[in-house]
């Protein structure tokens, strides 16, 4: 089968038929340029105005060093170009390639909290804010929903992001194109309201120095970097490309496509922050937006939503398939959107303050993700990503990724040991750290728990996988 060629398991407007079993090389198909749209589309969103809004109106730091941090931040989607790259190489998504790491059962349990907990998590977060953007619309459009409406509005939107994650990869693929130019035109005409509005002279209320300046500097850096390190899963959109495919077009593809939207649309969230108050920006930009673009505004938050959404859900399904749970893809997939929507539903109606309890359980996450990042990546360049597929997928004992007893206590040691130091370093609402607090605040468990993790595991595994090769 050539590259233009596409194989009736994974056919537009068909449901994706392959789960996380191999992918056989002669079904690979496509071209790494398709990756740009497919990671530009659910990165122009809302989501990143945010992240950019909370550098200048939480940090307290200038406009100046907002768009540094930006910058700094978003280059943390080299390393998940890299390990897009896996899935090229191996033919199977970034929820098998980990066993490589972990074990076949080690796996399980890495799957359950870094993949699974955690994009169901994400799941409920852009499904609540997707809600709230469509009841404003509802409301600018003359219909302020009822609570019944409301839940029926969630149930749209949740229905629309499992659509696209149960019919997957190719129709993700092909719908991906003309929602990122939607959405890529929808906010350059915010950015351009945006520039005219912004308060080049604003300087934050106190200005931030010494250690409290460090403190600033290293939690921008880390609220920017927790949206690319996120995407563990950045392999489950590669898997399908020839297995001749340069890695380092796959893994250029990747990155440029998710910094180059992330960048942009991170950086008007720190200008943004010096016209309006970005602790509520769906709210307030309506003062700074023409009446007639507003509505606009709120239906482009939805659409970049459910694009991020849809993938999460994705990936979400693989990871429960990647756990033990023996069903389709599709049918992991509805399972998943069932528990997000019932989160969602108990966080928007059940309680006051769920969605904050998840939020600030997530600032907790950078401690798992950063390892977990770390382990992935050290396992490409120990193995210059050389990966089996077949050898992935062998989950009996004696197998090659067996190891003792399923666990590979190496990998699983060396996450362990750099997740406990992140923990010491962090510096969050809910919890700080021994070495942050002793530090005046500044945080350091992204670039700590990295090191660590990565030191020890290449240190750990670097013999154990040359025999392997």
């Amino acid at each position: 089968m050539t590259s233009t060629e596409v194989p009736p398991a994974d056919r537009a407007g068909h449901i994706e038929q392959r789960g996380i079993e191999h992918v056989p090389d002669a079904e690979r198909h496509g071209s790494p340029r398709e990756l740009f749209a497919l990671w530009a589309a659910p990165n122009v969103n809302y989501v990143a105005l945010m992240l950019g809004g909370s550098v200048t109106g939480l940090l307290g730091l200038g406009w100046q060093a907002g768009l540094a941090i930006t910058v700094i931040g978003n280059l943390f989607w080299v390393l998940i170009g890299v390990l897009a790259a896996s899935g090229t190489s191996s033919g199977t998504p970034s929820e098998v390639i980990s066993r490589s790491m972990f074990g076949v059962r080690g796996n399980r349990v890495n799957i359950t909290v870094t993949g699974w907990l955690l994009c169901v998590c994400y799941f409920a977060l852009n499904l609540a804010a997707a809600a709230q953007a469509a009841f404003a619309l509802s409301a600018v459009l003359g219909w302020a929903p009822s609570t019944a409406g409301q839940v029926i509005l969630v149930i749209m939107i949740a229905v629309a992001i499992l659509t696209l994650s149960v019919y997957g990869h190719a129709t993700i693929t092909r719908l991906y194109q003309p929602f990122a130019a939607i959405l890529a035109v929808a906010f350059l005409i915010l950015g351009c309201f945006i520039l005219a509005h912004t308060n080049w002279d604003w300087r934050p209320a106190e200005e931030l120095h010494g250690s409290a300046l460090a403190a600033g500097w290293m939690a921008g850096i880390a609220i920017i970097a927790s949206g690319p390190l996120s995407y563990l899963n950045s392999a489950d959109f590669a898997r399908y490309l020839p297995k001749e495919t340069p890695a380092r077009s796959v893994a250029g593809w990747t990155f440029f496509g998710a910094f180059l939207p992330s960048t942009i649309i991170s950086a008007l969230g720190v200008l943004a922050g010096t016209a309006i108050d970005m602790t509520d920006p769906q709210t307030t930009l309506e003062t700074i937006l023409p009446s007639w673009f507003y509505p606009v505004f709120l239906l482009a938050v939805v659409l970049g939503l459910i694009a991020n959404s849809a993938m999460t859900a994705y990936s979400s399904g693989l990871a429960l398939q990647a756990i033990g749970l023996k069903v389709r893809r599709s049918i992991s997939v509805l399972i998943d959107g069932a528990v997000g929507i019932l989160v969602t539903l108990y966080a928007l109606f059940g309680s006051d303050n769920f969605l904050d309890t998840i939020s600030q359980a997530l600032q907790l996450s950078i401690m798992l993700v950063g390892p977990s990042v770390a382990i992935y990546l050290v396992d490409i360049l120990l193995r210059r990503n050389r990966y089996d597929g077949a050898q992935l997928s062998d989950e009996t004992p004696g197998s090659i990724f067996w190891y003792s007893a399923g666990v590979n206590w190496y990998g699983t040691g060396a996450a362990v040991a750099g997740m406990v130091a992140a923990a010491l370093c962090i510096d969050t609402d809910l919890y700080v750290g021994p070495v942050a607090a002793a530090l005046n605040g500044i945080d350091l468990s992204l670039p700590v728990g990295i090191l660590v993790t990565a030191g020890l595991y290449a240190v750990l595994m670097r013999d154990r996988v040359r025999a392997q090769l």
